[in-house]
């Protein structure tokens, strides 16, 4: 079978065809926009697309000849060394062995004192009338690098203070709540989480206010001194999470370390911050000699 014509041929060899032009329904498909050969030899990639790859053992003039860069024999140049190696002595390891734990699941805090947050308020980059939260520590450059949250520690003791204050922070020790609440100002211990923290810091979330709380109704009282009712939503694209995980809500159920979910533990009912536990002496359940158990667990 003969090869087939090609449409463009009949522009190019009008002799062979009575009509030196085609048809018009033929001219969208003959006029399409075509590109030379040459082209395709000029391509070439940016001048810092890439670097260009070491090409060893290629003559000394290269730089990497001969020995390729590795030097002159030895076990190095053989072959490959594995980690911790020691020249085939007993290894670093085993001699001394390891010396502490990174604990991978421990939140990474930062640090921030009361002498700094008292040195922020009298050079005017904190408002003290106002609540001083991880947004406002980190906008005014007092802390750096937040990651998992804020803790607050009491360097300076109690006299660092001139004013109370309303802090929200992640956790705080029990001396600078004490210095805190001496100075007459109120302190909260708030759950954050990472990703909660660069919303807040962009704006898109608030604060201290999440579902927990609107649910708090009239137990609400963080001191915060709020110019506005806090609503849900509030202008906000999301809402800050609450803790899901036992030790987390354990231990911003306590009091003492003035959670703001301690107002969920009665303890005239016997509750405990504890979700595994019971107050001892309390809701215990009876052995078959009618002495109370000795363990008080809830479940």
């Amino acid at each position: 079978m003969p090869p087939r014509l090609s449409w463009r041929l009949p522009m190019q060899l009008p002799s062979l065809f009575k009509a030196a032009t085609p048809p018009s329904f033929l001219l969208p498909a003959l006029h399409h926009q075509t590109r030379q050969a040459s082209i395709l030899g000029s391509l070439s990639d940016n001048a810092t697309a890439y670097n260009k790859r070491i090409r060893r053992g290629r003559g000394p003039s290269s730089g990497k000849g001969k020995t390729s860069g590795r030097g002159h024999k030895g076990q190095n140049q053989h072959g490959k060394v594995p980690a911790g190696f020691n020249g085939g002595q007993t290894k670093d390891e085993i001699v001394h062995g390891e010396h502490g734990f990174n604990n991978m699941f421990t939140p990474e805090l930062s640090k921030v004192n009361l002498d700094r947050v008292q040195e922020w308020i009298d050079q005017g980059r904190l408002d003290p009338s106002r609540p001083i939260t991880v947004r406002e520590l980190a906008k005014s450059r007092c802390i750096h690098g937040v990651k998992d949250g804020v803790k607050l520690l009491a360097r300076g003791g109690k006299d660092a203070l001139k004013q109370p204050l309303q802090i929200v922070v992640s956790r705080a020790s029990a001396t600078a709540i004490e210095a805190v609440e001496a100075a007459g100002g109120t302190i909260t211990t708030r759950y954050y989480t990472r990703h909660a923290i660069k919303r807040i810091l962009a704006g898109r979330t608030d604060p201290y206010v999440s579902l927990a709380w609107l649910n708090a109704g009239e137990n609400m009282k963080i001191g915060m001194g709020a110019d506005k009712p806090r609503v849900k939503g509030d202008g906000f694209s999301y809402r800050l999470p609450d803790p899901t995980h036992r030790k987390d809500i354990e231990y911003y159920r306590d009091p003492e370390h003035r959670g703001y979910l301690s107002y969920l533990v009665d303890t005239a009912k016997g509750e405990t911050p504890s979700l595994f536990f019971s107050m001892p002496g309390k809701g215990q359940k009876k052995g078959k000699e009618g002495m109370p158990a000795s363990d008080n667990r809830l479940w």
